[in-house]
């Protein structure tokens, strides 16, 4: 099985399995010197763990993380980093009965005509318990980003018709509730959505968002290494996702040029972009907007 593995300069790979003994990641390319620590990532991880309200998964687990290698006297080395969550309530025999039919939604059906076989032990390789990798990976990623002055900032936007006021989103209290919301109003009004599909026994879907600030100009190619595209290919190569939209996305199908192109100004700072609409990247390179 191959596409374990993505990153060109910053790599990461990911392993294991949603019922096997641990799931982790191994990074190559993290520089020499950056302070970090098992509690740095279980931050991060803290915030993906399941059981933490009655919207996510059941599946209770505490996701400890540990880092094997890579890390010296609180700092890195330069070196490969391995670190690993074991699983500790992998009941197995919970799935027994899946074994005998494909669930809809998800890849028994595709795994079994791919590969001839599957592990029916809650999806396996392709359960959501994979993105573990990513985020202990990304808890790195992101300290690392943060000594060069670059922050993310990522939240729920909608779920199902339920969307935040765009206009005054309050990060200080979106991890009030449990469903990462920065508007307290619409988070009370998606939970009792979510709870009229617990009671249906049905589920919904919805839009999350991502801002990167700090960015400097050029990150990016022009053609196949395009900024956005691989991008795209990161966020949609988690499980659930089934659209990205960089800038206003979709909505510039509808939006005339005059409307939708950044007219580039002066400011005390140099060239700059008016409006953006391209959501900081031009041609496949960032341009230094958010």
């Amino acid at each position: 099985m191959f596409g374990s593995t993505i990153g060109n300069i910053f790599k990461i790979t990911t392993w294991g399995e949603s019922h096997g003994r641990g799931v982790g990641v191994v990074i190559d390319g993290c520089p020499a010197g950056l302070p970090l620590s098992e509690a740095d990532v279980q931050i991060f991880l803290n915030r993906r763990k399941p059981g933490q309200s009655p919207y996510s998964t059941p599946r209770n687990e505490a996701d400890q993380v540990e880092i094997l290698s890579g890390i010296f006297e609180g700092k890195t080395t330069g070196t490969a980093i391995s670190m690993m969550v074991w699983n500790k309530t992998a009941r197995s025999a919970d799935y027994s009965e899946i074994a005998g039919y494909y669930r809809p939604g998800h890849a028994d059906y595709t795994f079994d005509e791919k590969y001839g076989f599957r592990d029916y032990r809650g999806g396996g390789r392709s359960s959501g318990r994979e993105t573990i990798g990513r985020v202990a990976a990304g808890a790195v990623a992101s300290k690392f980003l943060n000594h060069l002055g670059i922050t993310l900032q990522a939240y729920t936007r909608s779920i199902g018709p339920v969307m935040i006021d765009e206009s005054h989103p309050d990060f200080e209290i979106m991890y009030e509730n449990p469903l990462n919301m920065p508007d307290s109003a619409a988070a009370a009004r998606a939970e009792i959505l979510l709870r009229k599909m617990i009671a249906d026994k049905d589920s919904i879907g919805g839009t999350i968002d991502c801002i990167i600030q700090g960015l400097p100009v050029g990150l990016g190619d022009p053609v196949f290494e395009k900024l956005d595209a691989n991008l795209a290919k990161a966020i949609m190569s988690i499980g659930s996702v089934k659209g990205v939209e960089i800038g206003d996305g979709f909505r510039a199908a509808e939006a005339y040029g005059s409307e939708n192109n950044d007219a580039f100004v002066c400011d005390t700072y140099g060239i700059t972009k008016k409006t953006n609409h391209a959501g900081g990247i031009l041609g496949g390179m960032s341009d230094g907007s958010p």
